[in-house]
């Protein structure tokens, strides 16, 4: 299903983000590293001097030694003969009249050192640079990293119920992956380059201002053109990092669902549509890369341009031996403007160059700061409370709830339980059962009434100081690719091996544990692949049984074991729960039958609530949704009350 590409992650549209305004905040990143970058720019101002004052070195070589030797040499005179162009482009005092042959080579080697010191400094210029701007850089794109983590935390459930895990994780990989391209080389040479570029134009007015003028006389269309081809290269490249994030859901939904794929036979048709998701990818790309290929060809063709217009302009001045502008043209200052207007359109083509770089990174940029502005639907107030621990008196107080607005979930739903009381929820699919137990942890927030825990209402208690006081085992469980210890201790992180391995002998874990290769020390593969679902289930309740919750909520625990290993773990079960107030969502006639009361909901309402006992000595609801799916499940112990033994069909949520 093709999703609207300017889809905000919030759900809402949003306009593209302007250039100035992306800047700006990635500047305010660098807050910190800012003396690095001053250095850097301080750096590029001496590396900017290096390469301006070497074509005017180069140029007072000719003007100044050259020339003049070879006059002496065809003349036999001294250097008087000297013009008054070579003249005025010498450093040297031009009252002397005369160089002998030895102070003309050694003029020569002195430039040719001081040139050769030049070009070394330079190359130790540009490393310091280098050096210094990636590592500013790798530190602001760390720290931004760990921002994108930390919102990724923060961010309410709802927000993953709408976007897909592959978006998000394009945006932490691919999109910072463009902002170290450009954090690594572009951006550097973009700022190197145009240091140099200010410097050319200043050194260029300052020897002659017409003739400089002249040397620049394309530079207008080549900044039309880079600003155009610009624009259109960042829109594309928008495009192409929305469109990498289309692939990167495509295969992280595919490889995640690749047992559904091949037991139902799907695998040609998810590789076609990967196909049109990837070729969609290719052609923004290629759209992106075609204006910034068009734009150094173009750039270049007016660089040539430039060169033409000085060498054709200061040949016909100085053959004339007119004056430009008042400045007497030499071919001295010709090689030195020539130079000038050379290394004037290198670093503008490779800015060119470099721009698609600086683009591309622009576009991750605008990616990331959109999902860092995603505001949290549940967010602690101001003056939220530290929840005190938990006595266990829960209430739901006439609770509405809607995930999309005008479709409620909840209607007018209230529910009470007293301290050590286990509370069961059955109904269809569909009913509302999980809302129910979603708000409890406050995962997400009721449209109107209250959920009240001692007397507290969740909205007015701060989310940590709530959930760290809240055990939860579901149906799905996630296991992290770590060790057996370490995922039962990720329900309480300073927990003792000893503490860790009561916990799973609590929950019957241990026996099959102690059948891994290592033990609690293997370590398990994704989403602890290798184990069975009972297994998983297992560690799940040792992971709730070692955080030692004042409050448990148990998508039926025992959903996905066998029912020898539902019995012993039903007998966990009644020592964990002792003194705790649980909800159970209950597939199970066993957790029904022990629950101290059952609310019957439908259509997100409450339309009975009782014991088991009583509820089916009232004949409603209940008793025919226990006829119906109930009635041929037996107890733990096997059999009860004429009933056979079978598995129920699962409530849903």
């Amino acid at each position: 299903m093709m999703r609207d590409p300017m889809r905000l992650l919030g759900g809402e549209t949003r306009k593209p983000t302007s250039l100035r305004a992306t800047l700006f905040r990635l500047w305010k990143w660098f807050r910190g590293y800012r003396i690095y970058l001053l250095v850097v720019l301080g750096l590029s101002l001496l590396g900017a001097w290096i390469q301006v004052e070497t074509p005017d070195l180069i140029g007072q070589t000719v003007d100044c030694y050259l020339i003049p030797y070879t006059q002496q040499i065809a003349a036999g005179e001294g250097l008087g003969g000297m013009s008054q162009a070579g003249q005025d482009n010498c450093w040297y005092d031009s009252d002397i009249d005369q160089l002998s042959r030895s102070e003309t080579a050694s003029g020569v080697r002195g430039i040719i050192f001081l040139l050769v010191i030049l070009y070394i400094s330079g190359s130790v210029v540009a490393g310091l640079q280098f050096y210094l701007t990636r590592r500013a850089g790798l530190n602001v794109l760390r720290n931004m990293r760990e921002a994108v983590f930390d919102h990724v935390h923060r961010l309410s459930l709802s927000y993953y119920t709408k976007n897909e895990a592959g978006e998000v994780m394009s945006r932490l990989v691919n999109d910072m992956e463009a902002l170290q391209q450009a954090f690594s080389f572009a951006l550097i040479e973009v700022i190197r380059g145009s240091l140099i570029v200010i410097w050319l134009i200043y050194a260029m007015l300052t020897r002659s201002v017409v003739f400089g003028l002249i040397s620049m006389v394309a530079v207008p269309f080549m900044i039309i053109t880079t600003v155009w081809f610009s624009q259109q290269a960042r829109k594309a490249y928008r495009r192409a990092r929305r469109e990498i994030g289309e692939v990167n859901a495509n295969l992280q939904e595919n490889i995640a669902g690749v047992r559904e794929a091949q037991a139902f036979s799907r695998e040609q048709e998810n590789i076609t549509r990967f196909r049109e998701t990837n070729a969609a990818n290719r052609d923004a790309n290629l759209r992106a890369v075609a204006f910034t290929s068009a734009l150094a060809p173009t750039l270049q063709a007016l660089g040539f341009v430039s060169i033409v217009i000085v060498a054709g302009v200061g040949g016909i001045f100085m053959l004339r031996d007119q004056t430009l502008g008042g400045t007497v043209i030499s071919l001295g200052l010709i090689i030195t403007f020539l130079s000038y207007t050379q290394q004037f359109n290198m670093p503008i083509q490779q800015i060119a160059t470099l721009w698609a770089n600086v683009q591309n990174a622009i576009a991750g940029a605008e990616r990331i700061f959109e999902f860092l502005d995603v505001v949290p639907e549940v967010q602690d107030q101001p003056d939220a409370k530290v929840l005190p621990p938990i006595v266990g008196n829960v209430e739901l107080r006439d609770v509405w709830m809607s995930y999309n607005s005008g479709e409620p979930v909840l209607q007018g739903v209230s529910l009470q339980a007293k301290p050590g009381q286990t509370i069961a929820l059955v109904g269809a699919t569909g009913a509302g059962k999980t809302t129910v137990i979603n708000l409890l942890p406050r995962f997400y927030d009721v449209n109107s009434g209250a959920v009240l825990i001692d007397g507290f209402d969740v909205r007015e208690v701060t989310q940590n100081s709530l959930r760290s006081q809240i055990g939860i085992v579901l149906q799905d469980t996630f296991l992290f690719s770590d060790t057996v210890m370490n995922n039962i201790r990720y329900g309480r992180i300073e927990a003792t091996d000893e503490e860790v391995v009561a916990a799973a002998k609590l929950a019957h874990a241990d026996g099959f544990i102690s059948t891994l290769p290592d033990g609690y020390q293997t370590v398990l593969g994704e989403r602890g692949s290798g184990l069975s679902q009972g297994q998983r289930q297992l560690l799940a309740i040792a992971r709730a049984a070692l955080a030692n919750p004042r409050l448990l909520i148990l998508d039926e625990a025992t959903s996905s074991v066998d029912t020898r290993t539902e019995r012993l773990i039903q007998r966990a079960l009644e020592e964990l729960l002792k003194g705790r107030t649980s909800f159970v969502i209950a597939h199970r006639l066993s957790t029904i039958r022990s629950a101290d009361c059952v609310y019957v909901i439908h259509d997100g309402k409450v339309i009975e609530q009782g014991t088991h006992t009583e509820l089916l000595a009232a004949k409603g609801s209940y008793y025919d949704l226990y006829m119906s799916q109930f009635r041929y499940q037996g107890s733990e112990n096997g059999a009860s009350n004429g009933t056979q033994a079978i598995e129920s069909v699962p409530a849903g949520s």
